[in-house]
Order: C-alpha cells, then structure tokens, then sequence
C-alpha cells in the first residue's frame, strides 16, 4: 500500500462506512477523514481500503507514550496518535524544544518505524497547528515573533476547535483566514459564536494558557 491511495475504513458493505485515516496520497486526492466511503471511491476510484486494527493502534500508541516519558513526565494524550508534552523542565537534561523534538522522531522512527510531526511553541494551540503544518516527518517551530507570519494566512477551518457550523458562521462574516480571526474584535466573536467564539479569539492571538494535563 506504499505506493497507492489507500485508507483505512469502516465496514465498505455498509451504506454507512466512513473513511478513518488515509495516507498521503489518498489526502492529494480529497479524501477526507470522516466522510463516507462512497464519495472517496468517488473522488478517488482506485483507492484500497483496509479494515481497521483498533488493538495494535492501541498498542502502538503506548509505545509511542513511552517514548515521550522518557523527555518529560508532563504527557497529555489528545488522541490515539497525538499528545502535548511539557518540556519546559526537561531543557537542562535534553535541550531546547526543537532539539527534543528532533530527538522523540528520532526515537519513534528507529524503534517503532513510524513518523511522527511535531510542533514545537509556547502554548498547546500552536503546537497543535505547528504538528499539523507539515506533514509527514517534520518538526514545526511557531514562537512569538513568527506565529503570525505563519497562522494568519491559514484557513480558519485548521484552528483546534473550529467546528464546521463555526466556521460556516464566520465565513458569512467574511472570517476565512486565522489572521481575520485575529483581527476582529472579541466582542464580535462572542455574539457571533457565544463563549466558543471567544475561546478562537483567544486562540488566534497566541493567548491559550491551558496547562499540559
């Protein structure tokens, strides 16, 4: 499956199976995590499908975790495939943020034989977006004095926590980049979205303070 649009998917008997992961290739042709297997079959006529192995991802993650416990012991699984480390107490052991990260890849690649993307920043929304930014097998640094230069022109859409019906709502206010998210007024998210829009203001100006967990 290297080497073809594949996915991993629900039961493709069933009207209602759904696409659960895809690789690189399936993703250049719009297939979207989420959406029926019909309509990726759709966009994407010969991509394979696999059945799920919800067991070994289990496993597999834990593996993963145990690497991250290595660095820190401040690990907040977000995900089955996703966490937030803290590192800010591990500098004087392993290094700078960046150098960790480079050495979790590292380590994942050579014992697990998987890829992982990293983001690196000072608070959990951008790294969120940094591990999403590039993809597979990289390491995003976002700080201060460049998250701007490189969020802003993103569609709103990729923002952690913006929902669908969210970001149908703040494109009828013509909000389609995390720039023009930033550049409203908290009050106008607020009556536009309620506690929820605020909390993407918050975001979109770098001023996400919630702990690792």
């Amino acid at each position: 499956y290297k080497d073809v649009p594949m996915a991993v998917a629900g039961d493709k008997e069933s009207r209602h199976g759904i696409i659960l992961a895809k690789n690189m290739l399936a993703k250049s042709m719009g297939v979207q995590t989420a959406e029926p297997i019909w309509q990726a079959k759709r966009k994407c006529p010969g991509l394979q499908l696999v059945p799920p192995h919800r067991e070994r991802y289990l496993q597999y993650s834990r593996m993963a975790q145990e690497i991250y416990y290595r660095f820190t012991d401040q690990v907040e699984a977000f995900s089955l495939d996703e966490c937030w480390l803290d590192v800010y107490g591990s500098e004087r052991l392993f290094g700078d943020g960046e150098q960790i990260a480079q050495q979790i890849r590292r380590a994942v690649k050579e014992e697990l034989g998987l890829t992982v993307s990293i983001g690196v920043s000072y608070n959990k929304v951008f790294a969120k977006l940094g591990s999403d930014y590039r993809k597979p097998d990289a390491t995003t640094l976002i700080f201060r004095e460049n998250y701007q230069e490189m969020l802003y022109p993103l569609p709103v859409a990729t923002m952690l926590y913006a929902g669908r019906a969210s970001v149908q709502t703040m494109a009828r206010h013509g909000i389609r980049t995390i720039g023009e998210l930033a550049a409203r007024s908290r009050a106008d998210l607020r009556r536009m979205l309620g506690k929820s829009g605020e909390q993407l203001w918050l975001y979109a100006n770098g001023l996400d303070d919630s702990p690792v967990r």
